[in-house]
């Protein structure tokens, strides 16, 4: 843990890290995509499940298979399938209170839209402790892992990569953040494509739980 105590830039994924109940969230986005991509190409359910999963597969996001196949307006996707509830999400005070300690710059770098990211922030009560979010529009439409979003990302926030740490639960998303020289962190789960790779050697540190991992760099850095 010594070399974290000098990171500057904190990098976190959204979906699976700032909260722990994935398939409540995103169990509600794919089934979202699903409806949307039933309508939008006027095709059954179970056909839209079958394309939006092997596009997810081969383009590593739904929308990107459906932009480069159908042409699909991707603003439009974004607020279709983040319409959401979320209100079963409840404050993390835990999670804000380490956040509020971090002496660092603070960035939310997701493939999904920054409506999404605010939503989510603020139901968890997080959402004033950030320096920006970095999404799917930003990086205009090339998700992660490519590595032109992470390259933006930094020029964008002015950060020095060998000064960051960048968090993930989906392990290979970490791996074009190592080659930039940054500090990696998987926070491990059990999805398959989750932990796909995640026993490659580009993964610095793997952790359960995003509070208890950033209370030790609290610790660490006053020390």
């Amino acid at each position: 843990m010594k070399e974290f105590k000098t990171i500057k830039n904190f990098i976190f994924d959204c979906d699976g890290v700032l909260y722990a109940n994935l398939e409540k969230v995103f169990g509600q986005v794919s089934k979202r995509m699903t409806e949307y991509i039933s309508k939008k190409l006027n095709i059954d359910l179970k056909k839209a499940k079958e394309m939006q999963t092997n596009y997810f597969h081969e383009y590593n996001t739904s929308l990107n298979g459906l932009m480069v196949h159908h042409k699909i307006d991707p603003r439009e996707f974004l607020e279709y399938v983040h319409d959401i509830n979320l209100n079963f999400l409840e404050k993390d005070f835990i999670l804000r209170e380490e956040l509020l300690k971090l002496n660092a710059k603070k960035i939310v770098f997701t493939n999904g839209s920054n409506d999404h990211v605010i939503n989510i922030t603020k139901h968890l009560g997080i959402d004033d402790l950030f320096d920006g979010s970095f999404d799917i529009v930003d990086c205009n439409f090339i998700p992660k892992p490519a590595i032109e979003p992470y390259e933006k990302l930094a020029k964008k926030f002015n950060i020095n990569p060998k000064e960051t740490v960048f968090i993930d639960d989906i392990a290979k998303n970490l791996e074009p953040a190592k080659k930039l020289g940054m500090k990696t962190v998987w926070l491990i789960n059990n999805e398959y494509w989750g932990k796909k790779d995640s026993d490659k050697n580009f993964i610095d540190l793997k952790i359960k739980n995003l509070s208890s991992f950033l209370k030790e760099i609290n610790i660490l850095q006053a020390a």
